[in-house]
């Protein structure tokens, strides 16, 4: 049982606590990801029960570099390669069809890998010293708003993991876009801030997909469980004159004017701010005890879609 989670600067001391079997949680430019070596059988498993993450929701396996990518997929189609070429390392995933080195505990008994590269700098560097690429969900409890800071990691699992590297807030707030290529044709399973129409710049045949249904093993993260709701209620608004505050205290999120009468609000001033605040703003209500957060529903484009998607499943609609 880790009585204490040891808490540093340094990518050298977090590297080193990962190749000892160590569970890291680390910064990226999406959400803050909690990492285990996929060399160490016994950290995956730790890891898991770090999250309370049910054991048939496949982890997503971070690589330092392109390089790596031969390291756990046996093959790339030429729509992946493309993708990797124009937004690797970015915020993008896509799965693969694994190879050997990759066991099923990461997979959930997939024959498929999800595979990522972050942009953020302190976490390449922490990948590159990895003895092995590392498999890292979000760096949070299973269910609840993803980790954006630090502080919300140390919040949601100090003493449950060994080391957390600290590093600036998410650039994105947002977990990484994921696009299915182990297939005859690839599928947009869950949006991010790489937009549906950008990857239909690189890939036009880019198409979406239904959500998993229960009695499925879900190929990503974010299909088939719980995501990302604060304790308050949700409640999802297209036009911000029209909420009736019959709740209370309420708070308000997004890019419209906020309503009267909310005790907390934050007006953002661009999708791109919308989304980078969002989980942020609901672990501040949890913490200031609102009882019902409204949510501006952003349309289903561009980066409206990854933002509407949390929103959606956040307040269970998805």
């Amino acid at each position: 049982m880790i009585m204490h989670t040891t808490l540093t600067d340094s990518v050298e001391e977090a590297a080193a606590i990962l190749n000892s079997g160590g569970v890291v949680a680390f910064p990226t430019e999406t959400v803050y990801g909690l990492g285990a070596g996929i060399c160490h059988p016994e950290a995956l498993l730790r890891l898991f029960r770090a999250k309370g993450r049910p054991a048939d929701n496949p982890l997503i396996v971070h690589l330092s570099s392109v390089g790596q990518v031969a390291e756990v997929a046996s093959s790339l189609s030429l729509q992946a390669e493309q993708l990797i070429e124009r937004f690797f390392p970015g915020p993008l995933t896509l799965v693969l069809k694994k190879n050997f080195s990759v066991p099923y505990t990461v997979t959930a008994g997939l024959e498929t890998v999800g595979v990522r590269c972050p942009a953020n700098l302190v976490a390449r560097e922490f990948l590159r010293l990895a003895c092995c690429p590392v498999a890292a969900p979000s760096a949070n409890r299973s269910g609840l708003p993803s980790a954006t800071s630090w502080e919300a990691v140390m919040q949601d699992l100090d003493g449950k993991i060994d080391c957390l590297l600290r590093g600036t807030p998410s650039a994105i707030g947002l977990e990484s876009t994921i696009v299915d290529c182990s297939g005859e044709r690839p599928l947009l399973l869950r949006a991010g801030a790489i937009t549906l129409e950008q990857l239909r710049t690189v890939v036009p045949e880019i198409t979406t997909v239904a959500v998993t249904e229960p009695e499925e093993r879900p190929k990503c993260p974010g299909l088939k469980y719980p995501h990302y709701a604060p304790k308050a209620s949700i409640l999802l608004c297209t036009e911000v004159e029209k909420i009736d505050l019959n709740e209370s205290p309420a708070a308000y999120i997004g890019t419209a004017a906020q309503p009267k009468g909310v005790a907390l609000f934050k007006v953002c001033s661009s999708l791109e701010e919308y989304g980078r605040e969002l989980f942020r703003f609901f672990r501040l209500c949890d913490a200031s005890g609102i009882g019902v957060i409204y949510c501006e529903l952003p349309s289903d484009e561009g980066l409206g879609r990854a933002i509407r998607d949390r929103l959606m499943r956040a307040a269970g609609l998805a």
